[in-house]
């Protein structure tokens, strides 16, 4: 057990893995402040609603990218196993995405921070939460 604990430990102290998934989680939230942006200023929706499409649509694009580069030499080829990753990934995420989306809506509704900034603030939170959950169940790098 304390063996199985330190090889995932290990596994995530990959520095470059590390950097990568931190560039691509930029992408990824330069996607979601862009689309939360335009949704709230542009149309009806809330901050919370916004946020709801703004996250599935940039993780869309986090995914495809990590698979590419980040991640791109762990896993099986073919389309039933990207298949199984992406709904693993978007499985995983919805954990980081609930991290996120929960500071987003105290921040915003119990202290009035300004949308925006509370939502920077969740992706910071919520992105250790992502690393760690998508490095060790969606891509499994501890077994590489």
């Amino acid at each position: 057990m304390i063996e199985a604990l330190q090889m995932r430990l290990r596994a995530l102290r990959s520095r470059s893995r590390f950097t990568q998934f931190a560039g691509v989680g930029f992408a990824g939230a330069t996607v979601d402040i862009v689309v939360l942006f335009a949704l709230v200023e542009l149309t009806v929706l809330g901050p919370v609603v916004a946020k709801m499409i703004s996250w599935e649509l940039s993780i869309i694009v986090i995914f495809a990218i990590n698979e590419r580069w980040t991640f791109s030499s762990y896993g099986e080829m073919g389309v039933r196993p990207l298949g199984r990753r992406f709904l693993r990934s978007n499985a995983v995420r919805f954990a980081g995405f609930l991290v996120t989306l929960s500071v987003l809506a105290v921040l915003y509704h119990q202290f009035g921070v300004w949308y925006m900034a509370a939502n920077v603030i969740g992706i910071g939170v919520g992105f250790f939460v992502n690393y760690t959950c998508e490095s060790l169940y969606t891509w499994k790098v501890h077994q590489g």
